[in-house]
């Protein structure tokens, strides 16, 4: 359970931060505390996304994983962005992300800093 906590926390660290670099991954809210909330809420729609979607992409897409040397991760990546984002639509959460390549640039963001916050906060293991 702590891990979970943990990893669903990074995820929300990580979202933070494309919503502060980038113009076109939007978080509105009325307070601070509402979007806190909301981020907390889209993370665990991106873990849930992560865990349950982007396995069956990388296994249907294994053959371009080998054939461009791992890049189309930026790719899977973005998708799975642009599926949080729909997600968070479909949810009434005011999380959005505006156009594919904004969506690799945040994919790429989020990825880096979740993996060190990972790499810094504790875990169950």
């Amino acid at each position: 359970m702590k891990n979970f906590v943990v990893k669903t926390l990074a995820n929300a660290g990580a979202l933070a931060v494309a919503v502060w670099l980038l113009d076109k991954i939007t978080l509105t809210g009325d307070s601070t505390g509402k979007k806190i909330g909301t981020l907390l809420l889209v993370a665990l729609v991106f873990g849930l996304v992560n865990s349950l979607v982007k396995p069956i992409v990388k296994v249907l897409t294994f053959p371009l994983f080998i054939l461009t040397l791992g890049l189309i991760t930026l790719v899977v990546n973005a998708l799975m962005l642009l599926l949080t984002s729909w997600l968070a639509d479909k949810l009434d959460l005011s999380f959005h992300v505006e156009g594919f390549w904004t969506a690799v640039l945040g994919g790429l963001i989020i990825s880096v800093v979740s993996w060190a916050l990972n790499v810094v906060l504790p875990d169950g293991d």
